[in-house]
């Protein structure tokens, strides 16, 4: 499992693609953040906050992730190298594992230089340094724990085909469904009584619970039972193939 860990980050690293998406995330963010008028821009809001960071990070991510794990288990298939992998005294469960940690490690990584956002925005402040960080700390919480699942759909989408397109387009398309899908659906008409349960469902309100800076032991339940649901699936779904 760990060599597994260690070629998908050498992987990801030693192509441009890699800097590329990393990159554009953190382009796209500053942009949005710092540069652009808008409800996200921190200098035209008149607060120090980063709200706008967490706010705009869920919609990034969309794209982000599937990007960053399109590739993990489909150029596999599409080389040939998952033969060699499998033929291995290795279980599918540890391939799958060794690449949704190094999906963990590369989003940890990405969201490492927004923290100069957070030393920027106390400098702002006034006075100096006040800034709510119990919030900034359960934000970032649970952010990476929303970008935890999106790494899980997406390597649940990578098994399913050798076309990293299509990979991108499963775990884009499954991303947004489990984000906003179900707060979609509870507010369509006819089913208010069970708007809080379709709601619940959901990764959004979850993520925006967190993001308050109250980390619930139902939010986390949650988000480790997302995460397992498609690993599992993963696994079954290598299994199929081995």
């Amino acid at each position: 499992m760990f060599t597994i860990y260690l070629k998908e980050i050498k992987t990801f690293f030693s192509a441009l693609q890699g800097y590329i998406i990393t990159g554009l995330f953190l382009l796209s963010t500053a942009l949005f953040l710092w540069v652009i008028p808008g409800s996200w821009n921190i200098p035209e809001s008149g607060y120090a906050t980063l709200n706008g960071l967490f706010e705009l990070a869920p919609w990034l991510f969309l794209f982000f992730v599937p990007a960053m794990t399109m590739r993990m288990l489909a150029d596999e298939y599409r080389t040939g190298t998952i033969e060699l992998i499998v033929t291995r005294p290795v279980l599918p469960s540890k391939i799958v594992a060794g690449k949704y940690l190094a999906g963990l490690t590369l989003l940890f990584i990405t969201l490492l230089p927004t923290l100069i956002w957070v030393f920027s925005v106390s400098a702002m402040a006034l006075p100096v340094g006040n800034i709510d960080g119990g919030a900034i700390l359960g934000s970032y919480i649970a952010l990476f724990l929303l970008g935890s699942s999106y790494v899980a759909i997406g390597v649940f989408g990578s098994s399913l085909t050798d076309n990293q397109v299509v990979a991108f387009l499963i775990t884009l398309a499954l991303s947004f469904l489990t984000y906003s899908g179900f707060s979609l659906l509870g507010s369509a008409p006819g089913i208010n009584a069970i708007t809080g349960y379709m709601e619940q469902l959901g990764i959004e309100s979850h993520y925006l619970s967190m993001s308050r800076g109250v980390i619930d032991s139902r939010d986390l339940l949650y988000f480790i039972s997302v995460n397992l649901f498609f690993l599992v699936a993963a696994n079954i779904s290598l299994k199929r193939r081995k």
